[in-house]
């Protein structure tokens, strides 16, 4: 009898491959966010001369606002809301949070879309593919409301610089930390291979 050796399969992990995908954009989100802090601001100015961003602030941004006025009501602090701006007040704390086109999390969305496509490679089952895209729009979706609700809480709570420096690095960090999580969770709970 001849010892035959199992055969290996070298086929790529796409789950490994997804994590390393989000580890690589936290790596390079952090060395080059000084420069992107910087470069959103040009890009910024010039999305504003294109005008681009005024069917954002109209169609978006009040809806956004008046769903982070819900949550910062729950917790006990009184808010009333334009459509651009929260108005904060708790006993004799006063504050005004302006919510900019530029500030709803669409760059959160993009890193989200870059992922699906290395997290969907594979032979996973449509119905897992579409509920993976949807939890993650809305998870996503979700977390930029937590987000910018945490920054007008660090606003009132600490002051403009804190939360200028909280909404330019921590909330990325959060991003990326979400990322991590939903494609964990996704692996383990929605996937199903074919």
């Amino acid at each position: 009898m001849v010892n035959q050796r199992p055969k290996i399969s070298y086929q790529p992990s796409y789950q490994k491959l997804t994590f390393q995908t989000i580890f690589v954009f936290l790596v390079v989100i952090l060395m080059v966010l000084p420069l992107v802090t910087t470069f959103n601001e040009f890009l910024t100015t010039l999305v504003m001369k294109v005008e681009i961003y005024k069917k954002f602030q109209e169609l978006i941004v009040p809806h956004l606002a008046r769903m982070v006025g819900v949550v910062l009501g729950f917790l006990k602090i009184s808010v009333e809301t334009s459509p651009d701006t929260l108005f904060l007040t708790s006993g004799a704390r006063k504050l005004a949070v302006y919510i900019s086109w530029n500030c709803i999390g669409w760059q959160s969305l993009v890193l989200f879309f870059l992922t699906l496509f290395t997290g969907l490679q594979g032979s996973y089952k449509w119905g897992g593919r579409v509920q993976t895209i949807t939890l993650g729009i809305l998870g996503t979706f979700i977390l930029n409301i937590f987000r910018i609700t945490l920054v007008a809480l660090v606003a009132f709570y600490l002051g403009r610089l804190p939360a200028v420096i909280f909404h330019d690095y921590f909330s990325t960090m959060m991003i990326i930390l979400w990322l991590f999580f939903f494609w964990w969770f996704a692996y383990s709970f929605v996937l199903e291979e074919r």
